[in-house]
């Protein structure tokens, strides 16, 4: 009888921290930032229920953005409580891991090239396929903010600018010689972006601008002719509709068939674009959903942006402040970039919209850096308690 009364309370007490413990995990969350995440995948989920009934991609679009979504916010719960302080120290086992998947594209067989696409940048074992830039995109927020903080009263000192650029220049060369033009160029506005928050002076961001203006002739030499091609149609794409403008010309007029309130989600005829559930989803928004479609999708990443900014201005530290930084290039430039390949402003280079755009590797990814904004989030939280 003994034994089963303390079983008992023993299952009461289990029960008790349990409890305790969820409540204690959501009142140190930010629960409007979490929404807005869920809040857009379940958007891209129907967005791919309905491309899948159009006929323009087949059942397993909806199935792995719905799996890959419910798996990123479980991911991102976990990482939002360990603290960065401790992930960070762990540098050298994650620059190791992401440098190696990096290389390993590298091995005969393992490379893998989706249909669409003109890079050999992702690895597909046992049908699944993921892509090692990606991986390698958090792992050069953590190392960047880590060494930011750690020099950030002598980042202007000019030695200590080499050497942070030689930090960036790494990673951005790696992703570069895979051929992902479009992930090498992500990787410079996460340094862009953390370098004007860690207080670079102007004198050297005129210095960098420079170095860029100089460097641009020799990169467009060195670009391969299909990105060449993609520059020169991409502000009129009727110069080559059949080939290098077709996507985005077909991508403009489905944008514009949508008008004011859109085609709706289900209807019939609808135009298709060729990657409308992966880079040109903007353009299927539009078109399905119109004018107003398109300016809540805008509305919600914005809102999403401005929270990551807000958790950054109230972080506690250098190295907080930087992570939500990095997170923030991440989600604004490839939103920027990927709206203008549908507008036509920017050539197509394979970018992503964030949380919306078909890509397993891509949304858990999305998921896991506002993770890392929700581990800055908790720690400033408790940090406020015990001042």
């Amino acid at each position: 009888m003994k034994l089963k009364e303390r079983f008992h309370r023993w299952k009461e007490n289990v029960s008790w921290i349990q409890k305790d413990d969820i409540v204690e995990f959501f009142r140190t969350t930010d629960k409007l930032m979490l929404l807005i995440c869920v809040v857009i995948s379940a958007f891209s989920c129907l967005l791919m229920y309905s491309i899948y009934r159009a006929g323009f991609g087949n059942i397993r679009i909806v199935v792995m953005q719905s799996f890959c979504a419910a798996l990123g916010l479980c991911a991102t719960l976990v990482l939002s409580t360990i603290d960065y302080k401790t992930i960070v120290k762990m540098w050298p086992i994650m620059v190791g891991v992401a440098v190696a998947l990096v290389l390993a594209l590298k091995i005969p067989g393992l490379a893998y090239k989706p249909e669409g696409s003109d890079d050999w940048a992702w690895i597909r074992i046992a049908g699944f396929s993921f892509q090692p830039s990606e991986v390698l995109k958090l792992v050069f927020i953590y190392t960047f903010a880590y060494h930011l903080s750690k020099v950030k009263h002598k980042i202007n000192f000019f030695s200590t600018f080499l050497l942070l650029c030689v930090h960036g220049a790494v990673p951005t060369l790696l992703i570069m010689d895979t051929g992902d033009y479009g992930s090498a160029l992500v990787f410079l506005a996460i340094f862009i972006v953390m370098m004007f928050a860690a207080g670079l002076s102007w004198k050297l961001i005129t210095i960098g601008l420079v170095g860029l203006g100089i460097a641009a002739p020799f990169v467009w030499r060195i670009l391969p002719d299909y990105l060449k091609e993609r520059f020169e149609v991409a502000w009129n794409p009727s110069l080559d509709m059949l080939g290098q403008g077709y996507q985005q010309y077909r991508g403009q007029v489905a944008l514009g068939s949508g008008k004011l309130t859109g085609r709706g989600l289900f209807a019939d005829n609808l135009y298709n674009v060729p990657e409308c559930y992966n880079d040109f989803i903007f353009s299927y928004i539009g078109q399905t959903l119109g004018f107003i479609g398109c300016m809540v999708t805008v509305f919600l990443l914005v809102v999403l942006m401005v929270k990551i900014l807000f958790t950054a201005k109230k972080a506690k530290d250098d190295l907080g402040m930087l992570i939500c930084c990095g997170v923030f290039a991440i989600i604004m430039f490839q939103t920027v970039i990927n709206i203008g390949m549908v507008l036509c402003i920017f050539p197509v280079i394979g970018i992503t919209l964030p949380f919306i755009s078909y890509g397993g590797t891509s949304l858990v990814i999305s998921y896991l850096s506002i993770g890392m904004v929700l581990g800055v989030y908790r720690h400033n939280y408790y940090e406020m308690i015990f001042d």
